[in-house]
């Protein structure tokens, strides 16, 4: 029984050890910047294309990244488990360290006689002229700096900044909810990413198949630098009550890049944005919309479509934009440029046949993620952050022993003890505790007979 209580405490002390700890935040700061440098949850096809002929770091193919669950690292097994074991950590350092410290500053130490308090980190002996006296004037000079005070008639203790020694307490449990956040999120969330063109809608079904709400998108907008470039993305949504003939409106937002909206547990990101179709004109024909498709294999942001100029499908032309913009190049069966189509624009003979594009319609790509973690998130944050304030404060110590004419000062802190060091006399000072100057003794003068 003894020697598995040996070992019990032998491995509790490792799990606890501050060394771990390090190491175990080390290893998830890598596995986080890992999940952040592969495309996370993606289907397998684009990691064999990524991957397969170009290993990550030279090392890991698609087969082995996927194997690795690289795809997911955030809620993989063994990430998973390096938070419970980071968690289980920081909770047995706190019941094996911090809680008894605490417990151990909450205890009022009283030193009875000068020389237990020579043996402390600062000390010093002055001498007064009344030592009671100086000893009540030093009690309230302290109580006044809210300083507190357990006094012993010929004797005091004080204390101050015990908020300090529950900082680390509060830093690791902070920490401790957020991964439970963090992992209730990656097991029980939920991630979509939808192009939606405006005028379309995308109805949110929850995990039993029952409609929960429909998303509209009214307008989008790519707001772009005087180079061309795209600065900032705007969509303008509808949320509409799911499942009925007559929807019912629940809520009209604005979203762009680092603007999300957050509604019932749901949080709308602005992620990206595309090309969904084209309006062309050919000839005398009415407007025809068309739907664009993404070229990856051209460019990253490259959309098109094949045109056929004649009625029986002969001699496509292919249409390639990078923007709603334009311009629009057109390339003929060989890959050779043809011509170029200005977005609402002249029409321009492509094969023998007048084509003019009206107008391009640009899609919002929209992230929408559940994540019942959030609240337990942030909290953690909030908790770790004001434990982490909290734990700045230093916790200062001191004693004081009157004599009849001496009064003997100690004091010690967990932190900054010079400034305590510096601090110290000029609060002595202050109290006119200094030393009194001595009165010269009389001359006796001669007498004259």
């Amino acid at each position: 029984m003894t020697a598995a209580k040996s070992a019990l405490s032998r491995l509790a002390s490792w799990i606890s050890d501050l060394r771990l700890a390090i190491a175990l935040l080390f290893v998830i700061a890598v596995s986080s910047g890992i999940g952040t440098a592969i495309p996370q949850k993606e289907n397998e096809a684009l990691y064999h294309r990524i991957y397969d002929s170009s290993p990550w770091l030279g090392l890991v193919d698609a087969n082995r990244l996927l194997a690795l669950q690289l795809d997911h690292v955030y809620s993989s097994g063994w990430f998973l488990a390096l938070l419970a074991w980071l968690a289980l950590s920081l909770l047995l350092c706190s019941w094996r360290r911090q809680w008894p410290a605490l417990r151990a500053a909450l205890r009022w130490i009283d030193y009875r006689s000068a020389r237990q308090l020579s043996k402390l980190s600062l000390a010093e002996s002055l001498a007064v002229v009344d030592g009671p006296s100086s000893l009540a004037l030093l009690e309230q000079g302290l109580r006044k700096r809210g300083w507190q005070i357990q006094a012993h008639g010929d004797r005091l203790a004080a204390r101050r900044g015990l908020t300090g020694r529950i900082g680390p307490l509060l830093v690791h449990a902070g920490m401790v909810v957020l991964m439970l956040g963090a992992a209730w999120g990656s097991l029980g969330g939920h991630r979509l990413e939808q192009f939606l063109a405006p005028g379309r809608s995308l109805e949110l079904i929850d995990s039993r198949g029952h409609s929960e709400m429909s998303l509209a998108l009214d307008h989008f907008s790519v707001q772009r630098d005087p180079a061309g470039r795209p600065e900032q993305y705007t969509s303008s949504l509808r949320l509409l009550e799911g499942g009925t003939d007559q929807p019912k409106l629940l809520k009209t937002a604005q979203i762009s890049v680092n603007h999300p909206l957050r509604f019932q547990g749901v949080t709308f990101y602005q992620a990206d944005w595309g090309l969904a179709a084209i309006t062309v004109q050919l000839g005398k024909s009415p407007l025809l919309q068309l739907p664009l498709q993404s070229f990856p294999q051209l460019g990253e942001q490259v959309w098109g479509l094949l045109l056929p100029t004649r009625p029986d499908g002969s001699e496509p032309v292919l249409l390639l934009l990078t923007s709603e913009q334009g311009p629009v190049e057109v390339y003929d069966n060989s890959g050779s440029s043809i011509g170029r189509l200005s977005v609402g624009g002249e029409p321009v003979e492509l094969a023998g046949l007048p084509v003019r594009v009206a107008s391009v319609l640009p899609a919002s790509g929209i992230l929408l993620k559940r994540d019942p973690g959030v609240p337990l998130v942030y909290s953690g944050f909030a908790i770790a952050l004001l434990g982490g304030g909290m734990s700045l404060v230093a916790t200062r110590q001191l004693w004081a022993i009157a004599e009849v004419h001496t009064l003997h000062v100690a004091g010690m802190c967990n932190r900054n003890l010079t400034g305590f060091a510096a601090e110290l006399p000029g609060l002595l000072a202050e109290l006119e505790l200094a030393e009194p100057e001595l009165a010269e003794p009389e001359v006796a003068q001669p007498q004259t007979l």
